[in-house]
């Protein structure tokens, strides 16, 4: 990350970061893969963050 960040802003950052991850493996058996994907998986290419 570039220094020249606002700490509130790396909070948010950190946030979507937190949140494009995939879902866990033992989620995904202890769901009997039920739940296998996250619906908030973002492309980083094609969709903007927005945090400002």
């Amino acid at each position: 990350m570039a220094a020249r960040k606002s700490s509130p802003r790396k909070i948010r950052l950190l946030k979507k970061i937190k949140q494009n991850s995939a879902v866990p493996a033992w989620i995904i058996l202890k769901t009997k893969r039920t739940v296998r994907s996250n619906p908030q998986r973002r492309a980083w290419r094609s969709t903007d963050v927005e945090v400002g």
